[in-house]
């Protein structure tokens, strides 16, 4: 118990001394970067957004096409978009000893 209180004595100890010598220093502070400068301020626009039709379309150049062609049209020559996805492995049941 002696032995804490010595060690929380010696720790205020060496806080005080150095804020005394913080106060007693006069440390002069860099400044990394210039100091903000405020802009001119723009003139206001009257940019107004283009006007909205409702049920408009969007326009896709190349059409989308799905990854996976229905079976007629896999009859008919189109091919997938993607390759076939591998099987699956599995393993043997594992053994009871």
């Amino acid at each position: 118990m002696l032995f804490a209180c010595a060690m929380v004595a010696v720790g205020l100890t060496v806080a005080g001394l150095s804020l005394v010598q913080l106060k007693a220093s006069n440390p002069q502070m860099a400044q990394a970067t210039q100091p903000l400068q405020s802009s001119p301020t723009p003139a206001p626009q009257n940019n107004e957004p283009a006007e909205s039709k409702p049920g408009g379309e969007r326009p896709t150049t190349p059409a989308p096409e799905p990854a996976r062609p229905d079976m007629q049209a896999q009859k008919s020559g189109a091919t997938p978009a993607l390759p076939p996805a591998p099987a699956e492995k599995t393993a043997a049941p594992i053994q009871q000893k």
